[in-house]
C-alpha cells in the first residue's frame, strides 16, 4: 500500500473510527477489485481520493479492508467494485456505479439524486447516495435504556415520522415539520392519547424514488441501508444529523415513558428486479445477497417488490442480526415489526424451511432478549403463517382479527363465532402454543389499507392518484360506507360512521392481545378512500391537526379507552381493573338476548358475555350488537346494594360525553334488561366502585 494506508482489519464490518483514522471493511466474494472513494461533499461529481485496495494485502477471505489514517467522523465515502457482468450466472458487477456500504451508519443524499443515474450507463458519482463515517460512541444517552414495558401494558400507535407533523396545521416551524425533531415536539399529544409505544414506519435509509414516475416513495418500504436512519427525516443537513436526531427522539420518547418499535424491512431492497438500479448489494455480490430464479438473470419475488433477500445465507443472516443488535445496543430501540416476515422462512431456492436459521438466531440472540419481536406472518407469494409462525417469543399481526371484526360490524353472516374467538385472544389460532395472551397483535387498520374513517365511509378503494388505474391496493376491504360513498353532509350517516369507529376501537382495546391503532384514527383521519397511499407524500397521508377539534368526541373516547386499558393491577389499587384483565383473568359466560343462550347461528349478528374477575370482585357485561335494529338483552343479576349494581361505562350509540364516561362516575343501570341500539357496543361493570360505593 502507498500514501500512508495500512492493511486494516476484516472486523468489524463497515467504517470504524479510532483516534488515528478509520478502518473500512466490506464483503464481496466474487469481486476482482475494490476501490474506496472519499468525497468532500455529497453533491461532488468526483471523489477527492480514490483508494484502490490490493487483494494481496487488503483482502482476507472474502472481506476487503483498509485502514486510512487521519479520516474523521463525518467523512463521506462509497465503493466501486469490479467483477464480471454475467447476469446469466447471477453476476452484476458494474464498476461505473458508486455503491453504499451495507454497514454504513449514516447516509447522505445529493440534491440531484436520481434512480436513472444508478440505472443508466456511466459514472453516477454526483447523483449517488454516499455513506457517512459515524462514531457511534460519541453521544450522551444520559442514562437512557430500552424501557421493556410488558406486553400486557402496551398499546401500539403505528405512525409515519414525516406524516405525523408534515401538515401545515401541525403548528411547527417548516424546518422541523416531518422530522424526528418534529415528532419530539408532539410527544405530549401522544402521552395524553394514552398509547405506550410508537411503531414507526420504516426509518432505515430508503430510496424515495422507488415508485411510479412523478410520485415519491412515502412509506419507506424500499431500504438501501439496514444501519442508517433516513436522511430525509432529519431537520439537520450535516453528515451526522440524522443519526443524532434519531437518538434525540428515542431519548425523548423514553423520558415520556413511550417505547420505540421500528418497522423493519429485511425481505427485499430498493434495487428491484433485473431492470432495477445498482445501489449497494447488487453491485457488491448479487448472488450472495438475493434469491435468484433458476434463470440466474432473474430475481425471486416473494416480497412483491421485485427481489427477495437471501436471508438464510450466512452473510445476509449475519447482516440482519448485526443490524438488529445495532438498533438495540447503539440506538436504544425497544422492538421491531418485521415486514413480510414469512420471507425469512425461505432458503436460497425459495423453499419454506421448518427451522429457518435466521429466525432462530434472532429469537435466541442474547442482545435481543426482552426486545419486542412482531411478525407480519405472511409474504406476497401466498405464504400465510398467522398462528403458526416459527419460534417461541414472536408476536404476530393478527390479520384474522382485522378481517373478522370488520366483517362482524358491517353485518356479514356467519361472523359471531369468529368474533367471539378474537375477543378472547384467538385461541383457535394460538391456543396450541400455550403462550402469553399478547401473542396476538390486534388491529383493525394499519398503514396498508383504509384508515378507520375510510373503512366506514367507502365501499370501494379510490387509488386513481397512484397512477395504476386503481388496480393497486387490496380489493378485499370488508368496508361499508353507511349508504353514501365518501364524504357526506347527512348527519345521520356521519353519526353512524362515528359509532362504527368507536365500535372498532372498543373491540380492539377490549380483546385479549396487544392492541395496535393507526395514526389519526383517533380523529377520523381520511385518505379519500386511497387504501394504498405508499406514494402519496401530501395531505392524503399527512395528519391533519385541525381534526383534533372537529372530531373531539372520537379523540376523547379513545383517550378514556386507552387509559383504562393500561392500568396496572397493583395491590393498593385493587379496584382499578385494566381492560386486558377483563377477559384474560376472567370466568366467561356467553349470552344472546337471553341469558346463557348465545346465538351461534350464521344469521346471528349479536353476542354478549359476562366476565367475572374473581380476584378483584368485579364483573363485566359486554354486548355487541351488529344488527340494524335495537335488541333487548337480559342482564345477569347482581346484588343491588350500591356496591354490586350494574353501571354503564360505554354505550357507543350515545352521544358524547355519555358514550364513554369517567369510570368513577359511571351511572347505575336499573332493570333486568338493557336495550342495545343498532350497531353498538355496550360495556357494563359491577363491583367495588372507584369511590368505594358510597
Amino acid at each position: 500500500m502507498s500514501g500512508g494506508l495500512e492493511e486494516g482489519s476484516s472486523s468489524p464490518l463497515g467504517a470504524t473510527p479510532s483516534p488515528d483514522g478509520v478502518n473500512f471493511s466490506v464483503f464481496s466474494r466474487h469481486a476482482t477489485g475494490v476501490q474506496l472513494l472519499l468525497f468532500n461533499g455529497v453533491d461532488d461529481a468526483k471523489a477527492e481520493r480514490v483508494l484502490r485496495l490490493d487483494p494481496s494485502i487488503n483482502r482476507t477471505y472474502h472481506y476487503w479492508h483498509v485502514f486510512v489514517p487521519d479520516v474523521r467522523p463525518g467523512q463521506l465515502y462509497a465503493y466501486r467494485v469490479e467483477g464480471p457482468f454475467d447476469p446469466s450466472n447471477g453476476m452484476r458487477f458494474d464498476a461505473t456505479k458508486v455503491l453504499l456500504d451495507p454497514y454504513g451508519r449514516g447516509v447522505m443524499v445529493p440534491e440531484a439524486y436520481g434512480r436513472d443515474g444508478a440505472r443508466g450507463p456511466g459514472d453516477n458519482s454526483g447523483t449517488a447516495m454516499k455513506s457517512v463515517v459515524v462514531d457511534v460512541a460519541a453521544y450522551d444517552w444520559e442514562g437512557d435504556a430500552p424501557l421493556r414495558h410488558p406486553s400486557s401494558r402496551t398499546i401500539v400507535y403505528e405512525m409515519h415520522v414525516r406524516g405525523f407533523t408534515r401538515h401545515p396545521s401541525s403548528g411547527l416551524p417548516e424546518k422541523t415539520r416531518g422530522t424526528f425533531a418534529g415528532l419530539v415536539e408532539k410527544i405530549p399529544y401522544l402521552q395524553r392519547l394514552g398509547i405506550t409505544a410508537v411503531e414507526l414506519l420504516p426509518v432505515f435509509q430508503f430510496d424515495p424514488q422507488d415508485c411510479p414516475p412523478g410520485l415519491v416513495n412515502y412509506w419507506g418500504y424500499a431500504p438501501v441501508s439496514f444501519f442508517a436512519p433516513h436522511d430525509g427525516y432529519s431537520s439537520r443537513h450535516d453528515p451526522l444529523g440524522a443519526v443524532d436526531e434519531f437518538r434525540d427522539m428515542v431519548k425523548a420518547l423514553h423520558r415520556a415513558g413511550l417505547e420505540v418499535i421500528l418497522d423493519v424491512v429485511y425481505n427485499h431492497t430498493a434495487e428491484g428486479d433485473h431492470r432495477g438500479p445498482t445501489l449497494s448489494l447488487r453491485g457488491l455480490d448479487n448472488p450472495t445477497h438475493y434469491i435468484l430464479e433458476a434463470d440466474r438473470s432473474r430475481y425471486a419475488n416473494y416480497s412483491g417488490t421485485g427481489n427477495t433477500l437471501n436471508a438464510n445465507h450466512s452473510i445476509v443472516r449475519r447482516m440482519i442480526l448485526d443490524s438488529l443488535r445495532y438498533w438495540v445496543e447503539v440506538m436504544h430501540v425497544d422492538g421491531f415489526r418485521f415486514d413480510l416476515a414469512s420471507v425469512l422462512d425461505r432458503d436460497e431456492s425459495g423453499n419454506v424451511m421448518p427451522n429457518p436459521p435466521v429466525l432462530w438466531d434472532i429469537e435466541s440472540d442474547p442482545v435481543l432478549v426482552g426486545t419486542k419481536l412482531i411478525a407480519e406472518a405472511w409474504d406476497a407469494a401466498g405464504l400465510d403463517q398467522v398462528g403458526s409462525f416459527v419460534g417461541d417469543s414472536w408476536k404476530e399481526w393478527n390479520g384474522r382479527f382485522r378481517d373478522d371484526v370488520r366483517s362482524f360490524f358491517r353485518g356479514e353472516e356467519g361472523t359471531v363465532a369468529r368474533i367471539a374467538d378474537r375477543l378472547i385472544g384467538s385461541p383457535s389460532l394460538y391456543g396450541h402454543k400455550q403462550r402469553e395472551p399478547e401473542q396476538s397483535v390486534n388491529f383493525v387498520t394499519c398503514h396498508d389499507g383504509f384508515t378507520l374513517n375510510d373503512l366506514v365511509s367507502y365501499d370501494r378503494k379510490h387509488n386513481e392518484a397512484n397512477g395504476e388505474q386503481n388496480r393497486d391496493g387490496a380489493d378485499d376491504n370488508r368496508s361499508w360506507n353507511g349508504g353514501v360513498e365518501g364524504p357526506t353532509e347527512n348527519p345521520d350517516i356521519d353519526k353512524l360512521r362515528t359509532r362504527q369507529v368507536k365500535n372498532f376501537l372498543t373491540v380492539t382495546m377490549l380483546s385479549v392481545g396487544m392492541p395496535m391503532m393507526l395514526m389519526g384514527d383517533e380523529v377520523r383521519r381520511t385518505q379519500g378512500g386511497n387504501n394504498n397511499a405508499y406514494c402519496q407524500d401530501d395531505e392524503t397521508s399527512w395528519f391533519d391537526w385541525t381534526l383534533l377539534a372537529k372530531r373531539a368526541d372520537v379523540h376523547r373516547f379513545v383517550t378514556l379507552l386507552n387509559a383504562r386499558r393500561v392500568l396496572r393491577d397493583v395491590e393498593q389499587e385493587r379496584r382499578r381493573v385494566a381492560l386486558n384483565q377483563l377477559i384474560g383473568q376472567a370466568d366467561i359466560t356467553w349470552h344472546g338476548v337471553k341469558l346463557g343462550q348465545p346465538d351461534w347461528r350464521p344469521s346471528s349478528h349479536s353476542i354478549a358475555f359476562t366476565a367475572k374477575v374473581t380476584s378483584d370482585r368485579v364483573s363485566f357485561h359486554v354486548i355487541l350488537n351488529a344488527y340494524w335494529e335495537p335488541l333487548e338483552f337480559e342482564l345477569p343479576s347482581v346484588s343491588d346494594d350500591g356496591r354490586r349494581a350494574w353501571r354503564r361505562w360505554i354505550d357507543t350509540f350515545l352521544d358524547s360525553p355519555d358514550d364513554i364516561v369517567d369510570w368513577e362516575r359511571a351511572p347505575l343501570v336499573t332493570g333486568h334488561t338493557y336495550r342495545a341500539e343498532p350497531r353498538s357496543v355496550v360495556l357494563l361493570f359491577a363491583g367495588l366502585h372507584a369511590d368505594g360505593g358510597k
